[in-house]
């Protein structure tokens, strides 16, 4: 898994079992590969009016779609990137097929988002190259949370409260290092108040105002420092899973898309990737690794109670954290509350 994130990002082809050979339409260097079938995330196929939207619920899904010529990566990319549409505004025509090799067709799906590139591949193509093969059932394995484990911990006295401790976690295969932050003195027969804050370069360093990412992360520090100071305990757990598991550069897109007029719920779907990619069991494999096993969680989003508690997690409290509203993320706040359920 690791080698083909790594064959993804750096363009070359892949091959997940015994399915036809792919490779990244993003990344891959043009080297004369042509192929007349592409794989692409089933909200493109709406986008490109190939399905309806009923039938790309699931945006993420593989599609498999035939050109009437071998498309090569310069024809590729623009059914691929969003971003070309105006510039390219003609596409096709194309058909849809049946994918017989559908578990492989969406593990490279999921192994796009992974690396954080677009969701598109050539299938099939003839003069790709050799690929590096993995299996379909690696992802699982990959995955499993099971390997996280604490890699360090040292004592860190930040601005809202100096006791303090970091705590960082890594798996053998991932190159993303998570940590927990623990504000207080640990009392595992009291419940700690818990934050999973992913992580969010634009919000959280540069103060982004397009969401509430960083106001988020200080206004749950300070409740933690009170709970500190009250006798209790606080843990804030930093997930590395920019744009909720999309990545920073489709993040970007994402932006880019929202400029145009689409909220954050279409500008994922319009680039084929799904709205919601968290990875919740990592986030509870941290909490047991810590001794903690029930919690009391600040949050405005049922979904990622009901996440941890699949995962095993105790939530004995779910704790409101909601902040102002500014110009500029008022429609972003409005989605997560009129169309991702959060209780805003």
């Amino acid at each position: 898994m690791a080698q083909a994130v790594d064959a993804l990002r750096h363009g070359w082809p892949i091959r997940v079992g015994e399915a036809p050979v792919l490779v990244p339409v993003e990344t891959a260097a043009d080297t004369g590969a042509t192929s007349t079938r592409a794989l692409i995330s089933a909200a493109r196929a709406a986008t490109l009016k190939l399905s309806n939207r009923a039938e790309a619920a699931d945006g993420h899904r593989p599609v498999l779609i035939r050109a009437a010529d071998p498309l090569t990566l310069a024809d590729a990319r623009p059914i691929a990137d969003p971003a070309l549409d105006l510039v390219h505004p003609l596409k096709g025509p194309f058909a849809v097929e049946a994918i017989a090799c559908l578990p492989e067709a969406e593990a490279a799906m999921e192994l796009a988002r992974i690396a954080g590139i677009l969701p598109a591949f050539l299938f099939g193509p003839e003069g790709a190259g050799e690929p590096l093969r993995l299996k379909a059932s690696d992802l699982a394995a990959w995955a499993d949370p099971q390997s996280l484990a604490i890699a360090t911990r040292a004592r860190l006295p930040i601005s809202c409260s100096e006791e303090a401790e970091i705590i960082a976690f890594r798996k053998p295969d991932d190159m993303r290092e998570h940590v927990a932050l623990v504000i207080g003195n640990p009392d595992f027969d009291r419940p700690p108040l818990v934050r999973l804050h992913s992580e969010c370069l634009t919000g959280d360093i540069f103060g982004s105002l397009k969401c509430d990412c960083g106001p988020q992360l200080d206004g749950a520090l300070e409740r933690m420092a009170e709970e500190a100071r009250n006798g209790g305990w606080g843990v804030l757990l930093y997930l590395r899973q920019e744009g909720r598991g999309i990545g920073l550069i489709n993040k970007l897109r994402a932006y880019r898309l929202q400029d145009a007029g689409f909220d954050t719920v279409d500008a994922n779907a319009r680039l084929g990737l799904p709205v919601e990619a968290r990875d919740f069991p990592t986030a509870a494999r941290m909490l047991d690794l810590l001794g903690i096993t029930a919690i009391r969680l600040l949050t405005n989003n049922p979904a990622k109670v009901a996440a941890l508690e699949g995962a095993g997690v105790l939530v004995t409290e779910r704790v409101a954290h909601q902040l102002p509203a500014n110009p500029h993320n008022e429609r972003y706040l409005a989605t997560k509350r009129d169309r991702s359920g959060h209780l805003l």
